[in-house]
């Protein structure tokens, strides 16, 4: 089991990026960021570019993971993406993980910038996007024709540290069934589950069991594949262990974001993970 955080992408820039170095410090193996334009609707609060601050990060630190949880490529450019990623690869020699997913809320990261929120549209921007992301990788020459997105006579220079590419985590509203069997086709699986008024909430042991044993039944793959739990532990193994009694190979300690919520996970950043 590895231990990361997965966080806010807001709030006080340089206690962020305080809270990246001392995870460091302090023994965590991953730091993401949230990839966000705004954060609820008729909320307002600072909110920084996740790839400028991992970016900094990277310069920072030596030796643990970064990435984004998640990057709604609906809103991206496939090919601005590519450079970002590869050029934060590079900069990082290799420790770069890319989440993806739809993207939420739909209302505040889409519709108020003029992007379609239609979860239809998101879904296939995120398929053609990848395909497109993943060959660009390649440094081959690239030609796509998608409904989205097209591609022509097209080769990126350089490519990735890593091999055979970036990892790609795919997140997911359990108990919706598409995003599982995106997840299938790539390098590990994120699941949240869908609260009652429709937004997320943390998922359960149970239903975290359900969701490797449905992408399990879509790979084609032997490849290593990543199980990523996420909650607040807050130092208790306790709180971690059903989820890596079901298969989980990552536990993301995570925060919702509203204020003070700096303080509270620099205090578990500094306990260390919950091993």
């Amino acid at each position: 089991m590895r231990y990361g955080l997965s966080l806010p992408n807001i709030g006080d820039l340089d206690l962020l990026l305080e809270l990246g170095v001392e995870a460091e410090r302090h023994g965590w193996d991953g730091f993401f960021l949230w990839d966000q334009m705004g954060f609820l609707k008729g909320v307002e609060v600072p909110v920084f570019d996740p790839w400028v601050a991992l970016a900094a990060l990277a310069e920072r630190t030596e030796r643990i993971r970064l990435g984004t949880m998640v990057t709604p490529i609906a809103r991206r450019r496939p090919w601005k993406l590519a450079r970002e990623t590869v050029t934060l690869d590079r900069l990082s020699r290799g420790r770069l993980i890319l989440g993806v997913g739809l993207g939420f809320p739909p209302d505040a990261d889409f519709e108020l910038l003029g992007e379609d929120p239609d979860e239809r549209v998101r879904a296939a921007k995120l398929d053609e996007g990848l395909e497109v992301l993943a060959r660009l990788w390649s440094g081959e020459e690239v030609g796509f024709e998608g409904e989205h997105y097209r591609v022509r006579e097209t080769r990126f220079l350089p490519t990735p540290i890593q091999e055979p590419r970036i990892p790609v985590w795919v997140g997911g509203m359990w108990p919706n069934r598409a995003p599982f069997r995106r997840a299938a086709r790539w390098d590990g699986v994120y699941p949240i589950a869908v609260s009652p008024s429709g937004g997320p909430e943390p998922i359960t042991a149970t239903a975290f069991a359900e969701v490797i044993a449905h992408v399990a039944r879509h790979r084609s793959s032997a490849a290593p594949f990543d199980a990523v739990a996420s909650g607040v532990a807050d130092g208790d193994h306790e709180r971690v262990a059903p989820f890596e009694e079901v298969g989980a190979t990552w536990w993301m300690e995570s925060d919702d974001g509203y204020p003070g919520w700096e303080g509270r996970v620099l205090e578990r950043v500094r306990g260390g993970p919950p091993a």
